[in-house]
C-alpha cells in the first residue's frame, strides 16, 4: 500500500505561481511512477503530468507544458509540481497519483491522494 499527501494548494491571482508537494509513504517510494491529475467543477478528472522514479517525465502538453514542472526527490519520498503563469483555467482540485501505468499521453494509476484546491483569480 502507497499513501499520498497532498500540500501546497491554494489562492493566487492570475500569473502567479504555486507549488504542490505530495509525500508518499508505505512502499519504497524509488520504484513506481507518480503523478499529478486536477479535477475542476462540472469537469472530468484530467491528466496533467507524471514522472518515472528514474527522472522521465511527460506533461498534458494541450493544457500545461511550458507552465508546469513536475520533479520528485527520492530521498524525500516527495514529488513536486511547479505551476507557473497560472490561469483561471487553472483551477481545480489536484491530485497526487502513485503506481499503475504510464504511456506517452496517459496515466492510469493504482494509488490517490485526496488532493488539494488551488484557485487562481482573474
Amino acid at each position: 500500500q502507497v499513501q499520498l499527501v497532498e500540500s501546497g494548494g491554494g489562492l493566487v491571482q492570475a500569473g502567479g505561481s504555486l507549488r504542490l508537494s505530495c509525500v508518499a509513504s508505505g512502499r519504497t517510494f524509488p520504484r513506481y511512477p507518480m503523478g499529478w491529475f486536477r479535477q475542476a467543477p462540472g469537469r472530468e478528472r484530467e491528466f496533467v503530468a507524471w514522472i518515472r522514479w528514474s527522472g522521465e517525465s511527460t506533461y498534458n502538453s494541450y493544457s500545461v507544458k511550458g507552465r508546469f514542472t513536475i520533479s520528485r526527490d527520492n530521498a524525500k519520498n516527495t514529488m513536486y509540481l511547479q505551476m507557473n503563469s497560472l490561469k483561471p483555467e487553472d483551477t481545480a482540485v489536484y491530485y497526487c497519483a502513485a503506481d499503475g501505468e504510464t504511456g506517452a499521453t496517459y496515466y492510469y494509476p493504482t494509488y490517490w491522494g485526496q488532493g488539494t484546491q488551488v484557485t487562481v483569480s482573474s
